[in-house]
């Protein structure tokens, strides 16, 4: 059978006009880098980059009860978010797997909005569907009506500010506000997924060629380059950041996966898996996620064997890896069994046929030097 058509970022044609290489990434064509992945990672870590993320999924929760749905949903405490609060969270099945990492925007007193990864889009939605029951709510895949850039980097206010119509300080961490960006109508999120500030900006597709181009004029002076999945897969590694499909999938649960503190237990409402989380959460049975460091050049990659020192044996497996850019020494994340998930504990990594000695710490690899304050 042929394979299905890739679908296209409304800035595409923008993207091909400047030489970028693309890939296909959740049933999307999207840039994978334009100069260099390493040039664009270094400009993210030191002044900012400009990323187009039109992939991701947008759902709207709205209604009455949406707070109440999304208790009952997800593993977030809704109820208690205030508008212009941003949260990270996850979606699990009964069993305490995880379906997907979301963020959620409390935009309204009774209206919220999901934002999923590409490829687990449909299988969000139908599992909140199928979990709305007799709720008050409506829910809507509006993945169609939203483009999405991301202004990151230490510099990213600053390059943002003069086109913002909000006073971007007043936008802490994990908050937002609907303004305008260039002119043009914005939800802004003070968001992101590289460990650095910065803005997500969710607009009308129609919308993202304008303010796209307004951000770089903005931004060159401040040293902000187009930046591609490339550099983002190895800011979000540096800075600890899960990635779904590698460090999350249906066979883990947030425990074992360090996101135990996005659960709230101590809802008041039962909601989808608590009884498994509970269970979990006592007991995290399993492999856990655990960071990992090198030295040398050879960086373990996905499904590399991590081993005990000493009898050689499999004791657990890398999810993801890479020479790290800013660090210049191998960082991974990986499932070990609990006995090694001790910081400070030796392991030996299979690297492509050849035993390297890495040492479990705890992730972040990276902290930015200043960060923005954050929010409880």
């Amino acid at each position: 059978m042929p394979e299905p058509v890739a679908l296209a970022s409304p800035l595409a044609r923008v993207h091909a006009r400047v030489g970028a290489t693309f890939t296909t990434f959740g049933g999307w064509r999207m840039p994978l880098r334009y100069a260099g992945h390493l040039a664009e990672h270094h400009a993210v870590r030191t002044a900012a980059g400009l990323f187009d993320l039109s992939h991701m999924g947008e759902l709207v929760v709205d209604g009455l009860q949406a707070a109440a749905f999304l208790d009952y949903a997800l593993v977030l405490d809704a109820t208690g978010m205030e508008v212009g609060r941003a949260r990270y969270t996850l979606i699990c099945d009964e069993r305490g797997g995880v379906l997907d990492d979301l963020l959620v925007y409390r935009v309204a007193e009774q209206e919220f909005l999901v934002v999923a990864n590409a490829s687990n889009v449909g299988l969000v939605h139908d599992a909140l569907l199928a979990r709305l029951g007799g709720h008050e709510a409506g829910l809507r895949d509006a993945s169609a009506e939203y483009a999405l850039l991301a202004v990151q980097g230490p510099r990213a206010a600053a390059v943002l500010g003069p086109l913002a119509g909000v006073d971007l300080a007043g936008i802490r961490r994990y908050r937002c506000a609907t303004s305008t960006v260039a002119g043009r109508p914005a939800l802004l999120g003070r968001t992101g997924y590289t460990g650095e500030d910065g803005f997500e900006l969710y607009l009308a597709p129609a919308d993202a060629q304008v303010v796209w181009d307004a951000v770089l004029a903005a931004g060159a002076p401040h040293g902000l380059v187009p930046a591609g999945l490339a550099c983002r897969d190895t800011l979000r590694l540096e800075a600890g950041m899960a990635l779904y499909g590698h460090e999350l999938t249906p066979a883990v649960t947030p425990f074992q996966a360090r996101l135990g503190w996005t659960v709230r237990l101590n809802k008041a409402c039962g909601f989808v898996g608590r009884a498994a989380l509970e269970a979990s959460a006592a007991d995290p049975r399993g492999s856990v996620l655990v960071g990992l460091t090198g030295t040398g050049r050879r960086a373990a990659r996905e499904g590399s064997r991590v081993l005990d020192p000493a009898s050689g044996e499999a004791v657990g497996t890398v999810t993801s890896g890479v020479l790290s850019p800013t660090l210049r020494h191998p960082i991974a994340l990986a499932y070990v069994e609990p006995a090694y998930a001790a910081a400070g504990t030796d392991v030996d990594v299979d690297v492509r046929g050849s035993v390297s000695r890495y040492q479990v710490v705890e992730p972040p690899f990276y902290r930015p030097p200043t960060k923005p304050a954050e929010t409880g």
